[in-house]
C-alpha cells in the first residue's frame, strides 16, 4: 500500500528433510476432537530471557501437503545469540510429530542443525503422514522442549473433502499500530484447516516513520528502517514474539505470500518507492537480505527459489495458486498515467502469469482460489462514462479503464489483468476467487472483464479483500473517528465501480472463508480497538459466490 513508507514447476514440492515415517492412521476433524485440540496457550512462549538453549519465537507449520508439513522453529542456544547477531554455536534440534497432544502415538521424528548462517532457525519438512489430519508437534534441544503445536495435513488430491473447508484470511499487521488480536480470534475458533497470510507479515519502517495516528503502540526493534540482512532477522524476531502470532502458528499451518514491505514500501523487479540508493546500500543487497530473511523466519516452501509463487491442493475441493507481485513487476507509474495500458509493462512477469492461466485452465477441483496481494478488480474514476471516457483518455493520453486510484495495484498493469481475464471467459474457467489484502479496507467485489459496461458486460471472477491486522486505514490517515469515511466514502466508491458489493474503508480485522461444494462464503470480523492487547472482535458483513455464478453476493449467516 502507497505511502513513505528455466527452472523446476511450482507445482513440485521441496524434498522433505525429515526422516521417513511409518503408517498413519487418520484422527478426527478439530472440530470434532473438542478440548484435546484446543490452541496452547501464548504463556507457553515467554518473549523474555530464559536459561539457554531457549525457544523464545514460538513454532510454526505452513504450506500443507496431503503427506506433510513444513515445520519451523527458532533456537536461541545462547544468551548473546539474539535475532541477527551472527553469534552462538551450532546447535542440534530434534523434532517429534505425534498424532495426540501427549505424545504418545507418535509417527515420525528427526533432528537437524542450527546455525548462526541461518540466524538459528529451522525447518524440517516432514512427509509420510495420513491426508487431512490434525497432528501434534514440538521442537526440543538442550533438554528443552517447546510445547505441543498443532498442525493438520491438506486432503488427499482425488478426495472429494464433503465436510468443506475453511481457512482464516488476513494481511498487514503493523507492529507499532497496535496489537495482534485478530491472530488471537482466529487461533480461538479452533476450526481452520488452515490461514493465508496474503502479504505485509512485518513493515520495513523505523520508529514513528508509519501511520499509527501519531501513537506509536509499541515500538520496533531495530527502531532505525531495516536495510541490512541483520536488521531483517531483527525485525522478524520481534515479529516472532508477539504471543497473539504465536498462538495462531502453534494452532494452525499458514500458508503465505509476501508483498512489498517485506522488502520496501512499492517494491518493484528494480527498487522500491522506500529505498535510496546508495545511501541505504544497493537495491540488490536489499532485497537478497530481505528474502533471505523471510524464508528463514517463514514457514514457506519455495518451489523456485527466491519467490513466494507457488500452487498448493485441497482434495478435489480448491486449487490454491499464490502469487509474488514484487519480484517480477515492472516500476508503478502515478496516478493518471495512461502508461498504465502498456502491454510492455507487467505486474506478474511472463512465466508467472503463464504459469497461473495454464494452472487455472488444468484445474480440475471445484474452486480456484488466487493468493493475490494486490486488489485485481478495478478501482477508479471514469466507469461510469466509459464509451465516452475512452476516447477521451486515448487522446489526451489517460488510463482507458478510467483514472486508477492505485497504480500499484493491477490498475496499473492493465495489460496483464486483461490478457488474465480474457482467458478466465475465452476457457470458460468458472469459481475463480482472488483473495487479496494490501488495501486496508475489507471489499467484497465481482471482477469484470469491462469494468465500464458493467453489470452488463460479463464477470469473470470474484474477489474477497480482507483489511488490515492493525495498519491505518483511511480514517486512521485523516484521523477521524472510526466509520465516518466508511459512510461517505462507501456509497460513491459503489457509484463509480458497479462491481463493487461493498466496501468498509475504516475497520481493522480478518477474515474467515469457507468452502464448499456450493459456495465460497467470506465472513468479515472487526476490532473493537487496535491499539488494546485485549481488543474483542464482532462478525460485519458475510459475502459468497455460488458456484458457476462468478458473482458476489450478501448473506447473513457467518459460519
Amino acid at each position: 500500500m502507497t505511502s513513505r513508507r528455466s527452472h523446476s514447476s511450482p507445482d513440485s514440492p521441496a524434498q522433505p528433510t525429515g526422516s521417513s515415517a511409518p503408517s498413519r492412521r487418520t484422527v478426527v476433524k478439530a472440530a470434532a476432537a473438542g478440548a484435546v485440540l484446543a490452541a496452547p496457550s501464548a504463556a507457553a512462549f515467554p518473549a523474555s530471557a530464559a536459561e539457554p538453549p531457549a525457544f523464545l519465537h514460538g513454532v510454526a507449520s505452513g504450506d500443507p501437503l496431503p503427506d506433510g508439513v513444513l515445520l519451523w522453529t527458532r533456537v536461541t542456544p545462547t544468551a548473546a545469540a539474539i535475532p541477527g547477531s551472527g553469534l552462538g554455536p551450532d546447535v542440534e534440534v530434534g523434532w517429534t510429530v505425534a498424532l495426540d497432544k501427549a505424545f504418545t502415538n507418535i509417527v515420525a521424528k528427526g533432528s537437524t542443525t542450527a546455525t548462526a548462517a541461518s540466524d538459528h532457525t529451522v525447518k524440517a519438512d516432514v512427509r509420510g503422514l495420513a491426508p487431512a489430519t490434525n497432528y501434534w508437534f514440538r521442537f526440543s534441544a538442550g533438554g528443552t522442549d517447546t510445547p505441543a503445536a498443532r498442525t493438520r495435513t491438506a486432503p488427499a488430491a482425488d478426495a472429494a473433502t464433503t465436510t468443506g473447508l475453511r481457512f482464516g484470511v488476513v494481511s498487514c499487521a503493523n507492529w507499532e499500530g497496535g496489537h495482534f488480536a485478530a491472530y488471537r480470534h482466529l487461533a480461538a475458533r479452533g476450526d481452520l484447516d488452515a490461514w493465508l497470510h496474503l502479504g505485509d507479515y512485518i513493515y520495513e519502517y523505523g520508529t514513528g516513520e508509519y501511520g499509527t495516528r501519531d501513537k506509536v503502540v509499541r515500538p520496533h526493534a531495530p527502531t532505525h528502517e531495516i536495510v541490512s540482512l541483520a536488521d531483517y532477522r531483527v525485525r522478524h524476531g520481534r515479529y516472532k514474539t508477539d504471543p497473539d502470532l504465536q498462538t495462531l502458528h502453534a494452532a494452525a499451518p499458514v500458508v503465505a505470500i509476501w508483498d512489498d514491505h517485506e522488502i520496501a514500501n512499492d517494491a518493484w523487479s528494480g527498487g522500491a518507492e522506500n529505498h535510496t540508493e546508495g545511501t541505504e546500500g544497493t537495491w540488490a543487497a536489499r532485497l537478497s537480505a530481505a528474502k533471505q530473511a523471510y524464508f528463514e523466519w517463514m514457514p514457506v516452501r519455495p518451489a523456485i527459489a527466491g519467490t513466494t509463487y507457488r500452487r498448493l491442493r485441497f482434495g478435489k475441493l480448491v486449487d490454491l495458486s499464490l502469487l509474488d507481485l514484487r519480484s517480477f513487476r515492472s516500476q508503478q507509474v502515478g496516478v493518471g498515467d495512461g502508461e498504465v495500458d502498456d502491454p510492455d509493462r507487467t505486474l506478474t512477469g511472463r512465466a508467472q502469469l503463464d504459469w497461473l492461466k495454464a494452472g487455472l485452465k488444468s484445474s480440475d477441483t471445484t474452486w480456484r482460489l488466487v493468493g493475490n496481494s494486490v486488489m485485481i478488480a478495478p478501482f477508479a474514476l471514469g466507469n461510469l462514462t466509459a464509451d465516452l471516457f475512452e476516447p477521451l483518455a486515448e487522446l489526451l493520453g489517460l488510463p482507458k479503464e478510467g483514472l486508477a486510484l492505485n497504480p500499484d495495484q493491477w490498475d496499473g498493469y492493465t495489460d496483464d489483468r486483461r490478457e488474465l481475464l480474457a482467458h478466465l471467459r475465452e476457457n470458460a474457467i468458472r469459481n475463480t476467487v482472488f483473495l487479496t489484502g494490501d488495501i486496508h479496507m475489507a471489499w467484497a467485489n465481482d471482477v469484470p472483464v469491462n469494468a465500464g459496461t458493467y453489470p452488463l458486460s460479463a464477470s469473470a471472477a470474484t474477489e474477497f479483500v480482507v483489511t488490515s491486522v492493525t495498519s491505518d486505514n483511511l480514517d486512521d490517515l485523516v484521523k477521524a473517528p472510526e466509520g465516518t469515511i466508511s459512510a461517505l466514502a462507501s456509497p460513491l466508491i459503489r457509484a463509480a465501480n458497479r462491481h463493487v458489493h461493498w466496501v468498509d474503508t475504516d475497520r481493522h480485522g480478518y477474515g474467515v472463508l469457507d468452502i464448499t461444494a456450493a459456495r465460497a462464503q467470506m465472513d468479515f470480523y472487526v476490532l473493537s480497538d487496535r491499539t488494546k492487547a485485549g481488543a474483542t472482535s464482532s462478525w460485519a458483513r458475510s459475502y459468497r459466490t455460488r458456484s458457476g455464478t462468478q458473482k458476489v453476493e450478501r448473506t447473513y449467516d457467518p459460519v
